[in-house]
């Protein structure tokens, strides 16, 4: 007996409901996008791996599909590599290429590699799929779109201002109200670093820090003191643990924790700069919150940092983020470009609109009308008829084999067509069509024109 196929964990099959409930975010992202003056790129699925490998961080490159070389993949193998067991030098012998890990590192080597063909500033968006070796879990998958919109070649921070207000306007467009723009600011958490003493502990201090919300304070202290971060160096920065009220409260309680940071200080104006923007162009159902924990993307964020959560009502993980690198493509030898980007997180706020059960009910666009199959005379007046209809932006068709009435009046209730229409040889001969309402039950002849008022 074959075995029943499979596909494997953390990739998934999406039926025709699906799809066109995804392509509804996809259509309402992209409108928001164009009006923004963003142009769209696609990038291979695979990269040379010297592109991907050492861009992401040890964990990063953990996460990466490799793939192997064709041909006798095995041919190149050090010997003494392969016989103990050492995967880091057979993995560059054995595989040349890997599927993207993220948009942001392939965007950086497009720009790098088209610099001359492209007019700076270059605006750009991108939905593709990517790839991550990953546990999967709710709202994780190893197979997944990402959705990004970047600037490069401008430090302006009028840049931040608009992906603010592009965060707001596409999910105000998705209906999905009470989201919260999170803002901080690498330069906000390097003077943190710089106040208490231990800038050589940055990327600790922060990753400790940009847990509070899941471990708490004392987690948070715990995690510092574990990696050398002294007592009297944390309650320096005690105040960041309690900081609330409105975004120029929070401001304000950072400004004397910062005093003494030439770098903090810059990052307080670079915030307060947004947020003043922000204030004198309200955002429509957005809500824009400064949050100091916030670390994302320290390997490469050299300003801003964004991160979007879910209303509150909503238990998920961040449906968005993005923010203000100022050397990424330096990576690949393009020095000075600096640039600002976010992206949204597709699946996530799918699972979100299907929660909060937001998808328009016209969203599963279905076929309005089935035509009867009684014969191949037959069947030829109603194809004829399904052109003309499909001509007036009507979706029809045909049954396409002569089958027992019951099986295609079956078949319409299955898939919820709501009009069946039957032409047989009295239908034909008075050039008529019998329209049935499948919920109701009701029954008309119509002529052609009537068909189409009834149905368009």
């Amino acid at each position: 007996m074959a075995q029943k196929p499979s596909i494997p964990k953390g990739t998934r099959d999406f039926n025709p409901a699906e799809v066109a409930k995804r392509n509804f975010i996809f259509d309402r992202i992209k409108t928001e996008f164009k009006k923004f003056g963003f142009q769209p790129i696609e990038t291979p699925s695979f990269e040379n791996s010297d592109t991907l490998m050492g861009k992401y961080g040890e964990e990063g490159d953990r996460l990466i599909f490799k793939i192997l070389n064709s041909g006798d993949f095995l041919k190149k193998v050090d010997n003494e590599a392969y016989e103990n067991r050492d995967s880091l030098k057979i993995t560059s012998s054995i595989s040349e290429k890997a599927l993207r890990y993220d948009l942001t590192v392939p965007f950086a080597r497009y720009v790098v590699q088209h610099q001359n063909e492209i007019d700076f500033p270059f605006k750009r968006y991108q939905i593709q799929p990517v790839w991550r070796a990953d546990r999967p879990q709710k709202g994780r998958f190893r197979e997944f779109f990402q959705c990004d919109a970047d600037v490069v070649g401008s430090k302006s921070l009028w840049q931040e201002v608009e992906f603010v207000q592009l965060y707001d306007v596409v999910f105000s467009a998705l209906k999905l109200e009470g989201v919260t723009i999170k803002i901080n600011n690498r330069k906000v958490l390097s003077g943190f670093a710089e106040v208490i003493g231990e800038k050589d502990k940055l990327i600790d201090f922060t990753v400790a820090l940009d847990k509070l919300d899941k471990i708490g304070e004392e987690g948070v202290k715990k995690e510092m003191l574990e990696k050398g971060i002294s007592e009297n160096a944390i309650e320096k920065i005690q105040p960041i643990f309690s900081l609330k009220g409105s975004f120029t409260e929070k401001i304000a309680g950072i400004k004397e924790i910062l005093s003494s940071s030439e770098t903090g200080k810059e990052g307080i104006k670079e915030l307060e700069f947004i947020e003043k923007a922000i204030v004198e162009m309200p955002l429509k159902t957005a809500k824009l919150d400064l949050d100091v924990t916030l670390a994302r993307g320290l390997n490469y964020y050299t300003g801003a940092i964004f991160e979007v959560s879910a209303p509150e009502n909503v238990k998920m993980g961040s449906i968005g983020g993005g923010g203000r690198y100022d050397d990424l493509t330096g990576i690949f030898g393009l020095k000075d470009m600096s640039g600002v980007g976010i992206s949204f997180g597709l699946d996530r706020i799918y699972l979100v609109l299907e929660e909060l059960d937001l998808f328009p009910t016209a969203v599963t666009q279905n076929t309005k009308a089935l035509f009867i199959n009684f014969g191949d005379k037959e069947a030829l007046y109603a194809l004829k008829a399904v052109n003309k209809l499909r001509s007036e932006s009507v979706i029809a068709e045909l049954f396409p084999d002569a089958a027992k009435m019951k099986k295609q009046m079956n078949y319409a209730n299955k898939r919820e067509i709501p009009f069946v229409i039957l032409a047989g040889e009295e239908e034909m001969e008075a050039e008529k069509f019998t329209l049935k309402n499948m919920k109701t039950g009701e029954q008309q002849k119509l002529d052609f024109a009537d068909l189409v008022n009834v149905l368009g």
